[in-house]
């Protein structure tokens, strides 16, 4: 009896030794001085390295805003000002206008994510919920999109653009130029689909038996219980406007209409590198809240699809 006891006993430890993880550093090794020490050198370099790397150039065009224009180009460098020098900024805000720029960038960026919403949302759902013939090949079509380098379809899209077909209008300098291009968007449909095939059946069956349609399901209950990859697609959406350079310069050569990043580069030879320096760092900083905040979303968003449960 005592050695049938063990038995199972010793299976249970075996078991438990197993499924337990493994590390670069075993658990003896870190119960003695010298491997704790090592161990704590190495993960000080490594969190110091990847500040560097990271913040480094935040760092660097932050104050590089506050130089002169002479200590901005002297070579060697300078790590900190010698003296500061915030009126950069105000100056650059007023030259450069960038209270006009501003506008028009959260004008495109939110008008995309508001079309972003409705038809990827839409065109998501149907794909994962509805079932459509030939869904799986189209889903495999949109994601094959992906593999086309963006600078490919420039061409076509500046030609499609500057006379649409059928209705022969000519978008230039219009927010329709940015807004019509951003809905077609593989990736986000992809995420939304795959939050969406997450959601029980059961609750979809639910509704239909107390005899909602398909639009109220999709508006009481996938919607209300979507907002982590809603999060997610709406910071990509807004992102995803606010640093494109290329094709806000070729669609919207009216100064009076150009993005941040174009209206800054456009108005770039006739200001000094230090207000330069500060009009970028201005406009570093409504992407880099974004972030600082919605930083839980984003990543509570990318993982929720990932686990049925």
């Amino acid at each position: 009896m005592t050695a049938n006891t063990l038995i199972p006993r010793r299976k249970r430890e075996a078991t438990v030794e197993v499924a337990r993880p493994r590390t670069l550093i075993s658990p003896a090794q870190l119960g003695r001085s010298r491997g704790r020490t090592v161990y704590w050198i190495v993960f000080a370099l490594v969190v110091l390295l990847f500040t560097l790397v990271f913040l480094g150039p935040l760092y660097w065009m932050v104050t590089g805003g506050l130089k002169t224009t002479q200590e901005v180009v002297q070579s060697p460098p300078t790590a900190f000002p010698t003296s500061m020098h915030p009126e950069n900024y105000e100056q650059a805000w007023k030259v450069m206008d960038l209270a006009k720029l501003l506008f028009n960038t959260l004008y495109y960026a939110f008008g995309a994510l508001a079309f972003q919403l409705i038809f990827d949302v839409a065109a998501a759902y149907s794909l994962s919920k509805l079932r459509p013939i030939f869904g799986k090949a189209i889903l495999g079509l949109m994601l094959m999109t992906l593999m086309i380098p963006a600078t490919v379809l420039v061409v076509p899209q500046y030609l499609t653009v500057l006379d649409v077909p059928i209705v022969e209008r000519n978008l230039l300098n219009s927010p329709w130029a940015i807004w019509l291009p951003s809905v077609t968007n593989a990736f986000n449909i992809f995420l939304l689909k795959r939050f969406f095939d997450s959601i029980p059946r059961e609750l979809l069956d639910a509704a239909a038996i107390d005899g909602a349609s398909a639009m109220r399901t999709l508006r009481s209950v996938v919607l209300p219980i979507s907002r982590p990859i809603l999060g997610v697609v709406s910071i990509f959406a807004v992102v995803g406007v606010w640093k494109d350079f290329l094709w806000p310069m070729l669609t919207l050569p009216d100064p009076s209409k150009q993005t941040l990043n174009v209206g800054i580069y456009s108005l770039a030879s006739g200001v000094p590198e230090n207000v330069l320096i500060a009009a970028l760092t201005i406009a570093s900083v409504p992407t880099l809240l974004i972030f600082l905040l919605f930083q839980r979303n984003i990543m509570s968003g990318l993982t929720a699809g990932g686990l049925k449960g």
